[in-house]
């Protein structure tokens, strides 16, 4: 099982009968998801066909999202790691990273923290050479965190603001 742990975190697979419930309640808040995909809230059901698909990315590319949990209590704050875009086009098939914590969970570091050790497991576990994110206009906490991660703007397309940093020259 990939685990990966830092100061403050433990990013590893899911545990559905455990995390099922948890990352549907982080799901449904429409503030969590704002920026998520169409940004509506999330169902009970579609959290766990998200989960079931993030698993089954592990399964079929060797890396995927992470659960977030916090180490002193075990509870899960979000979801963090690596997938494979399909919009918008210039970053489409590339390997993108993205996350979303619940919202008790913003503005202390969580995101920056597992954000940055997904992007070492990238390079240094799966020899992943470039990874690439897309956030929607306005989405300046993520903008602040892809700035922490070294990412630099490429560009726009489809409304997202795109994003990408080449391992090769990540300083962690």
């Amino acid at each position: 099982m990939t685990e990966i742990r830092t100061p403050r975190l433990l990013l590893r697979r899911w545990l559905p009968d455990d995390d099922l419930v948890p990352l549907a309640e982080i799901q449904a808040d429409a503030a969590v998801m704002r920026y998520v995909g169409d940004g509506a809230p999330r169902s009970l059901d579609e959290t766990a066909e998200d989960i079931e698909r993030w698993e089954e990315e592990w399964d079929d590319e060797g890396f995927g999202i992470f659960a977030v949990e916090l180490l002193g209590s075990g509870e899960l704050a979000g979801a963090v790691g690596l997938y494979v875009p399909d919009a918008p086009a210039p970053v489409a098939g590339h390997i993108g990273i993205q996350w979303r914590l619940g919202r008790q969970f913003w503005g202390q570091g969580y995101a920056s923290e597992a954000a940055q050790a997904t992007l070492e497991f990238a390079l240094q576990d799966r020899g992943i050479d470039r990874v690439v994110a897309a956030t929607a206009e306005g989405d300046t906490s993520s903008v602040k965190v892809l700035a922490k991660l070294g990412m630099e703007f490429t560009g726009e397309a489809d409304g997202m603001r795109l994003y990408a940093i080449d391992l090769t020259e990540y300083e962690g």
